[in-house]
């Protein structure tokens, strides 16, 4: 059977309270066997919610923006080197189930609009973009939640409902 895939996009540059949710949502990920998918940098959402869902023991893929496997995040289990720069992001996105994002700029508003291009769920941890950007993305379902405990639930609620 399949695994589940969350994706998790968000800044490669953030802020303590940012880490520390993207952390959380990391281990909760884990906690319940999904398996974490995101960027790889060693830097800012990608390398906290990495080392959350590795330090409950979960499985972590890391799809780079360079071709250099060791520029992972050290939380990295499965790290695939693209050298595609920015297109990159596309992978990220259809090999999800789900996204979550978290605060970041231009990279995960790219990575936002082509969730909900592509018909993809995306959960908003404490991020907004807002309405007119994410309804003129495209069909998919985007919902806004303030912690990682809210983000998991509502992921949970998602999934009997994600294509695979």
């Amino acid at each position: 059977m399949r695994r589940t895939v969350i994706g998790v996009m968000g800044g490669s540059v953030a802020d303590e309270a940012t880490a520390a949710q993207a952390y959380e949502l990391g281990r909760l990920i884990a906690e319940q066997g999904w398996v974490l998918l995101n960027g790889g940098r060693p830097t800012g959402v990608m390398a906290a919610s990495a080392q959350g869902a590795r330090d409950a023991d979960g499985l972590t893929i890391g799809v780079l923006y360079d071709d250099d496997r060791d520029g992972a995040a050290e939380g990295i289990d499965i790290v695939i080197p693209t050298g595609m720069g920015a297109a990159r992001n596309i992978i990220n996105v259809l090999a999800s189930d789900v996204v979550v994002a978290c605060r970041g700029s231009g990279g995960t508003l790219s990575e936002i609009a082509l969730a909900l291009r592509f018909g993809r769920s995306v959960v908003l941890l404490d991020f907004d973009p807002g309405a007119a950007f994410l309804d003129a993305a495209g069909q998919g379902r985007w919902y806004l939640v303030p912690t990682a405990a809210t983000a998991v639930a509502t992921v949970a609620r998602l999934l009997p409902k994600t294509p695979g």
